[in-house]
């Protein structure tokens, strides 16, 4: 435990990160406590740092914060200071576990999940079980299982849009709150929500969105991954609607990476 008013040290990942100076970064950190935050890593870019070898993508560490924001000087360009309004001191970091890096199509997959949380989190704002999410998330990224890829990448996109306040609730109707059929299938609208398919129309079963709700109420997330597993091709269609009307984008850098990389291997 630490000291009585000393900062006390917090689980975090490294989002993404950009030069302050000649030997510093600035890091765009997810934790548990505090949500996205910037910070400062002085001198983590000299041949001798220990950080250099902490400060990976997709690896839990642990971070010990100043104790005051690190003030707007001229050490920052203009670009830099709007990039990172707040920015914190990083006074230490350790690796706290986890798999290996990430390669080929799983580590698109990986940046993929750090690029919503970065379009679609304020700073500053916690969310302690979409933490713990992204942290179940990233061992069941699979270089050479594409299905068990995309269903944990589908599972992490709805708890990112429940966690965000604007995935409704799956089971029932929107407009009507009547419980959804099983023989209907049903469609994800930004503004009304779900609402029912005339026959023939490719959309989500309703038995579908009833095992998704009922996963998300149990914060079961093998069973909400499994569930994702079986309406794969369905579920991709629906949700990349939602993101990019929430995200404010039309397409998320990482897909268009995805989409030139198969292009490339085609």
């Amino acid at each position: 435990m630490s000291r009585r008013g000393a900062p006390a040290a917090t689980a975090a990942y490294v989002l993404h990160h950009h030069d302050w100076s000649e030997s510093s970064l600035i890091l765009d950190l997810w934790t548990r406590e505090h949500g996205r935050i910037a910070a400062v890593a002085k001198g983590a870019k000299r041949p001798h740092s220990q950080l250099r070898c902490v400060l990976l993508p997709f690896q839990r560490i642990q971070i010990l914060l100043g104790g005051k924001p690190v003030r707007r000087d001229d050490e920052r360009t203009p670009a830099q200071q709007e990039a990172a309004p707040d920015l914190h001191l990083l006074r230490s970091a350790e690796w706290a576990g986890g798999g290996a890096m990430p390669s080929g199509a799983a580590l698109l997959a990986g940046f993929h999940l750090n690029e919503l949380l970065l379009r679609g989190l304020a700073r500053q704002d916690a969310h302690p079980r979409l933490f713990d999410v992204y942290a179940a998330t990233l061992p069941r990224l699979a270089p050479h299982d594409e299905a068990q890829t995309a269903a944990a990448l589908r599972a992490f996109e709805l708890w990112l849009l429940r966690e965000s306040g604007v995935l409704p609730e799956l089971d029932r109707v929107t407009l009507t709150q009547v419980a959804v059929r099983t023989d209907v299938r049903h469609g994800l609208h930004p503004d009304t929500g779900v609402y029912p398919l005339p026959d023939g129309a490719a959309g989500l079963g309703g038995a579908t969105l009833l095992a998704l709700q009922s996963a998300m109420n149990a914060f079961d997330l093998g069973a909400l991954q499994q569930t994702c597993q079986g309406a794969l091709p369905e579920l991709r269609a629906q949700l990349r609607h939602l993101l990019h009307y929430h995200l404010g984008t039309s397409m998320l850098r990482t897909r268009a990476l995805m989409v030139e990389v198969q292009k490339l291997m085609d």
